[in-house]
């Protein structure tokens, strides 16, 4: 009786460990889901929705200008950062405001991107720290899942015209 009892045990053991180890690589590179909190994406993604994150575009190198990634803040190791993709290495960057009379420029150097929020008044990004590296982004939004009334895809960003 005990030794039935210890082998249907260890199965459920073994059966949970494997699961473990898909759903871990699953989540790690394929995708994930992310609850957002404040601000910076407004009016594209609001606090507390929930989107689906995708790794794979990440790992091939095919991250482009307009999307909206997850990234790890370089302040805070153990925080994501929701922000679109505005430059690529190499593209000049017009960091002054639109009511700026002197406009300037950056150049995204080798390596990195320039993220910014939707909400340009109300967003900490790229104009405040710089580039950042490649490495850091996590995964491309491809997907709003919550609220149900806006569910699927993403709009294009409201700030196109800072793309030079």
């Amino acid at each position: 009786m005990f030794r039935g009892f210890a082998v249907k045990a260890l199965c459920f053991v073994g059966y949970t460990v494997q699961y473990g180890c898909i759903a871990h690589c699953a989540f790690e590179y394929i995708g994930e889901f992310v609850s957002c909190s404040g601000p910076s994406m407004e009016p594209t993604i609001t606090n507390h929705d929930v989107v689906f994150s995708e790794k794979i575009s990440r790992h091939l190198y095919q991250i482009q200008k307009g999307d909206i990634v997850i990234a790890k803040s370089h302040f805070d190791p153990k925080m994501n950062i929701c922000k679109r993709v505005i430059g690529l290495e190499g593209d000049k960057i017009c960091t002054s405001g639109p009511s700026d009379i002197f406009k300037t420029h950056t150049f995204v150097p080798r390596g990195h991107v320039w993220l910014e929020g939707d909400n340009l008044r109300n967003s900490t990004d790229s104009r405040s720290y710089g580039p950042i590296p490649y490495a850091l982004i996590r995964g491309r939004v491809c997907l709003k899942l919550w609220p149900p009334q806006c569910f699927g895809g993403l709009p294009d960003s409201p700030n196109d015209g800072r793309i030079l």
